[in-house]
Parts: structure tokens; C-alpha cells; sequence
């Protein structure tokens, strides 16, 4: 299965970013292994509007089944839901420690936003 995970800059590394639709890449691995499959930046981190649901369309079309992020507003949380997504929310640290905690059973799932629209965050 493919894992997305919202993060700062490319890579294993990268620091895990807390927003979603406006996160600067999708770091996509594959999430038995771990292994890095790639970085791709994120196409609506300068959208005027609808960088939520820009974002879940990227990742349905790059075979993303799940993703791993800090916060979601309604609008993702809806696309990501409609994309059939799974959502996994509250990370932290960098995205080699997410997968750690996804690889763990650690990380908890999210159903719904987590954020009030256009939160900033």
C-alpha cells in the first residue's frame, strides 16, 4: 500500500508538516517497507482556494491508499473520504518517524476535519 505523509521538504528526513492542502510535499512510501518510493511537491500549495481537495485528487492519482498528516479541514477530510483515503491524523517529528508509529499500529485514524476551514494551519 501506498502511505503519503504531509511534509516539509523532500525525503525520509523531511520534518512532517502539519497542514494538508497546503503542506509543500507528499512524501509517498510504501508502507510495509518503509521503502521511499518519492517525494512530489504539492500542487495546490499556492491555490487560491480548494488546496484540500486539490490535494486528495493528486494523491488518488498517484495510488496514495492513506495518508499521514498533522491537521485536516472539512473540505480535505471530505475529498480524502470520497477518494477513498484513509486519514491518519496528529503526526509529528519527521516522516521516517511516522511511518515508524504507521508500521506500529500507533497512529490514530481520523474520520472528520480537525481544523475549522481555512484554519491557517
Amino acid at each position: 500500500m501506498k502511505l503519503a505523509v504531509c511534509a516539509q521538504n523532500e525525503g525520509l528526513e523531511a520534518p512532517v508538516d502539519q497542514r494538508f492542502g497546503r503542506c509543500p510535499y507528499f512524501v509517498i512510501l510504501d508502507s510495509e517497507s518503509g521503502e521511499l518510493l518519492k517525494s512530489v511537491p504539492n500542487g495546490g500549495v499556492s491555490a487560491a482556494g480548494g488546496a484540500g481537495p486539490q490535494g486528495a485528487r493528486q494523491l488518488s492519482q498517484e495510488g496514495v491508499e492513506a495518508v499521514a498528516l498533522g491537521h485536516v479541514g472539512p473540505n480535505a477530510a471530505a475529498a480524502l473520504k470520497a477518494a477513498g483515503i484513509a486519514v491518519y491524523g496528529g503526526v509529528t517529528g519527521t516522516v521516517r518517524d511516522t511511518w515508524q508509529l504507521f508500521s506500529e499500529g500507533k497512529l490514530p485514524t481520523v474520520g472528520e476535519a480537525t481544523v475549522d476551514p481555512h484554519h491557517g494551519l
